[in-house]
């Protein structure tokens, strides 16, 4: 071999030695970067997952609230609706009976 022909297979194989070895450390950057960016999205989905964890407490929360204000409002329109019962036990238990308004008379007590 001459030496030219020597000094270029030497240098074809410094560079390739070279390349490989920056090859290597760029593949091993890449990998990490790739997994911290996965990483990185698994925490996000954890975070927006909480977020909504959160939420549906405080929904529940109002839910169990409204369902309270219902049952109070249910009581006292019982309450306020209790009248034809009143009637009714009047009727039945004391055995009152509701007044004819026709026989009704008006007496003037006023003597001159």
């Amino acid at each position: 071999m001459s030496t030219v022909a020597q000094t270029t297979v030497r240098r074809r194989r410094t560079t390739t030695r070279a390349r490989s070895g920056r090859g290597v450390f760029t593949g091993g950057v890449v990998w990490i970067v790739a997994i911290a960016a996965l990483l990185a999205g698994v925490v996000a989905v954890n975070v927006l997952a909480l977020r909504l964890n959160v939420e549906l407490d405080e929904l529940r929360r109002t839910r169990a609230e409204l369902r309270a204000e219902i049952a109070t409002t249910r009581a006292q329109l019982s309450t306020a609706s209790a009248n034809e019962r009143i009637v009714h036990d009047a009727v039945s238990r004391l055995g009152l009976v509701e007044h004819d308004p026709n026989r009704t008379t008006n007496l003037n007590l006023n003597r001159p």
